[in-house]
């Protein structure tokens, strides 16, 4: 199945870039979505048009999520599956798939992380790390596939971090996952291109969220290192993730796939020894 092309309209016409854009008739699930990321990813999807199935670990932020999905003018089905193994990965597509009616596409953004030097990992850790970080995206991906070239093609993004980059100390397993995640997005898009299906990966900087704040933005030490390496020198905001994942989501990004897209304020780019204003 070739994915779907926009021909024969004027370049840059409003109804070509409205098209381009759109969601609308559309379904999308999106895990973590009652982080702070993940929420403001659900709230654009449905902005753009999209149907969204909610999943998270928090019923309380899911369905406050939801009111916002609704009170756009989009549908919105809470689906509070656990992915902690696989069998319930592939439940959860399936109660989307069920609640939508359709599924064109999957955002895996769950993701947990447990800080410690390497040598005091323990395998309870290893394995919760690696289990929701990796093997769910797999299984889940895996489960959407079908239903993907069913609709004939659609959209995954899996959310990344610059630990798919960069070696980061005490998140040695976590670096791990999130550095599989992006070549595991790469053969995703290969193998499945003829299905009509793109696969991309989304890298947030470090952005301003709850689960941030404490550990970076209010740790004194860790914040100046971080302002003096960005080169936008503040924190993102979920906000200014979703522009990268709409283009990525819909129909403007028909032959954009395998990438890894880093939204960082220009973190990887490199930084400057000289003083600011110099």
């Amino acid at each position: 199945m070739r994915p779907t092309r926009v021909t024969n309209m004027p370049p840059y016409s409003p109804s070509l870039l409205q098209r381009l854009f759109s969601l609308h008739g559309k379904a999308a699930l999106v895990t973590g979505a009652s982080g702070g990321l993940g929420s403001a990813i659900a709230e654009a999807l449905a902005g753009a048009g999209a149907s969204v199935g909610l999943n998270g670990t928090s019923p309380a932020k899911l369905e406050a999520v939801r009111a916002h999905v609704e009170a756009s003018g989009a549908r919105a089905a809470v689906l509070p599956e656990r992915l902690d193994d696989i069998e319930s990965c592939r439940s959860l597509v399936r109660q989307a798939r069920e609640a939508l009616g359709r599924l064109d596409i999957l955002v895996n953004c769950a993701g947990i992380n447990r800080r410690a030097a390497l040598e005091a990992v323990t395998p309870e850790d290893f394995d919760a790390v690696l289990s929701l970080n990796l093997r769910s995206v797999f299984f889940l991906s895996q489960a959407a596939h079908p239903h993907l070239r069913e609709a004939g093609g659609g959209k995954i993004v899996n959310i990344g971090s610059m630990a798919s980059h960069l070696g980061l100390a005490r998140i040695g397993v976590y670096g791990m996952a999130k550095s599989a995640l992006a070549q595991l997005t790469k053969t995703m898009a290969v193998e499945w291109a003829r299905d009509g299906i793109q696969v991309n990966c989304l890298c947030p900087g470090f952005f301003r969220t709850p689960l941030t704040l404490e550990y970076f933005w209010e740790t004194p030490h860790r914040k100046r290192w971080l302002l003096e390496r960005i080169p936008a020198r503040r924190a993102g905001e979920p906000e200014e993730l979703v522009g990268a994942l709409l283009l990525l989501v819909s129909p403007a990004s028909s032959y954009i796939t395998g990438q890894v897209l880093s939204v960082d304020g220009g973190f990887l780019a490199g930084g400057s020894w000289d003083p600011d204003g110099d």
